[in-house]
């Protein structure tokens, strides 16, 4: 089977499952609007492809009898008093970033490259997230 192309919004609604089948198959599918072209694409699919590819990687620190975790170049950080609580602190921080981002900072020119990371925060649990950030899952 081959990529499918709707040149339109009605066109597209009228192939929904083809299209959702194209995806869900990792095909190309993708939909024509107002001169705009948007991809469909399976969301765990997606998941998988961004924690590949995101090149921010975060850091851990211990210090004071705690841990700090921040990613450079983000304004993100967490403490924790364990390992696994700064983890889960970060997470929260990520979370809450991919709401900032999603608000008001995707215009911001020092943010407007972080879609990627956005879109992985967003698709990923929260256990999925802390595999992403110690280095042990997609």
């Amino acid at each position: 089977m081959s990529a499918v192309h709707y040149e339109s919004y009605t066109e597209a609604r009228t192939h929904l499952k083809d299209l959702l089948d194209a995806a869900d198959e990792g095909r190309v599918a993708t939909v024509r609007r107002d001169g705009s072209r948007a991809a469909v694409v399976d969301a765990e699919r997606l998941r998988h492809h961004l924690s590949l590819a995101c090149s921010v990687k975060a850091q851990a620190v211990a210090e004071s009898g705690g841990w700090s975790i921040f990613i450079p170049g983000l304004p993100v950080a967490a403490d924790g008093a364990s390992f696994e609580e700064a983890i889960d602190e970060m997470v929260d921080a990520l979370r809450e970033y991919a709401e900032d981002w999603q608000d008001r900072l995707r215009t911001a020119p020092n943010h407007y490259d972080n879609w990627g990371l956005v879109q992985l925060i967003a698709l990923s649990d929260d256990q999925q997230l802390a595999d992403w950030l110690v280095g042990t899952g997609r």
